[in-house]
């Protein structure tokens, strides 16, 4: 009788614990990556990079998507993508709400003290873009409103390289064109390969490029410590040997902004 209560607890046991596993890996915040699921953090307002394809709905597609894809397929995940406030990301990546962070990050040296970056696997440069009238130089900027991007690197350029001017930061790109399109700014300041298809739509807008020292590229963030950059940066180096970044670039930034 003893044994079979004890096989009957023993069972009992077994049930339980196996529910208390169950229930530890189906909760909270963090998608585990045994799961063979990485999720991406992402702000989808930044064409050509990431943005909305509103004539698929609400898929998130883009440049860095593309890249995305590609590299956890290679590694033997499915892609999860996360949208949120560009601001908000490296927040969400320290919490653990997503595993990486793609949306055309510069890893500058105050990023790099909250998260781990590949290399850089994409170049780019900075425009000061203006309505109907260019610039020549940074002096022409002083006691002029810029508009940036909230939590940008173009933030952070605006409030050290031009203090005689006024950083105004919104969360999303397209914001900040209207703001100029409509004069409640003078000028913003724009990455080149996001510039550019704003720029064929609308003759009237005008750029000057910032010379700058440091890195000006984007690069994918992880959490400290995470020994997934390490994998994700050998794929992503294959992908610029082989030319296969390059083809994605030629790809999206031939397509129209929306």
């Amino acid at each position: 009788m003893k044994k079979l209560a004890a096989t009957a607890m023993a069972g009992i046991l077994a049930v339980t614990m196996a529910a208390c596993g169950a229930s530890e890996e189906s909760t909270g915040d963090t998608i585990k990556k045994n799961d063979k699921v990485l999720t991406m953090g992402t702000s989808a307002d930044y064409f050509p990079f990431e943005y909305i394809d509103t004539a698929k709905g609400d898929d998130i597609v883009g440049f860095d998507v593309a890249i995305a894809k590609e590299v956890t397929k290679n590694l033997g995940y499915d892609l999860k993508i996360e949208d949120m406030e560009f601001g908000s990301l490296l927040g969400a990546l320290s919490a653990g709400r997503v595993d990486f962070v793609m949306a055309g990050m510069t890893p500058t040296d105050e990023r790099k003290k909250n998260a781990d970056f590949t290399d850089i696997y994409f170049q780019s440069k900075n425009l000061v873009m203006t309505k109907d009238k260019a610039i020549t130089s940074d002096d022409e900027l002083k006691g002029k409103k810029l508009g940036v991007q909230l939590g940008s690197i173009q933030e952070a350029l605006a409030k050290d390289r031009y203090k005689d001017s006024e950083a105004v930061s919104l969360n999303k790109i397209p914001e900040i064109i209207q703001e100029l399109n409509t004069g409640r700014i003078d000028a913003l300041i724009i990455e080149d390969a996001v510039a550019v298809k704003y720029m064929d739509q609308d003759k009237a807008l005008k750029t000057y490029e910032i010379k700058e020292d440091g890195p000006t590229g984007s690069a994918v963030a992880f959490k400290k410590g995470d020994k997934m950059r390490d994998d994700f940066n050998k794929e992503l180096k294959k992908m610029i040997d082989n030319g296969d970044i390059d083809k994605l670039a030629e790809e999206w930034f031939q397509k129209e902004a929306k």
